[in-house]
């Protein structure tokens, strides 16, 4: 059997891309996505609920994004769920979980 991480989301982006080009020449790139969910509650109400996803992307992906990718662009990508952690201006360790996009596919008109 084998086993994979693989990640697919269709939703809107939440914010403009930001880039970050390195010296060395890499690009890396940083959008947030927002899926949306419905389900009906226990009182029957019908509940539509927003999960946020972080992306992060690199290379010619990242271009693709920069040319093409706006805040509340319909996307729909697949990639890796990624861990990560970082120690922020206080010194504490904060993790955060991110996709990193392997393939993207531009919906919708805007």
């Amino acid at each position: 059997m084998s086993l994979r991480n693989k990640v697919k989301l269709i939703g809107y982006t939440g914010k403009e891309v930001e880039v970050v080009n390195f010296d060395s020449g890499a690009v890396k790139g940083t959008v947030s996505l927002a899926t949306n969910d419905h389900y009906t509650n226990a009182k029957g109400e019908k509940v539509e609920e927003t999960q946020w996803h972080n992306l992060v992307f690199f290379g010619k992906i990242t271009e693709i994004f920069q040319k093409y990718v706006s805040k509340g662009k319909e996307i729909a990508i697949e990639g890796k769920l990624t861990y990560r952690s970082y120690d922020d201006k206080e010194g504490v360790k904060r993790y955060i979980t991110e996709i990193r996009v392997d393939e993207i596919l531009l919906l919708g008109a805007k």
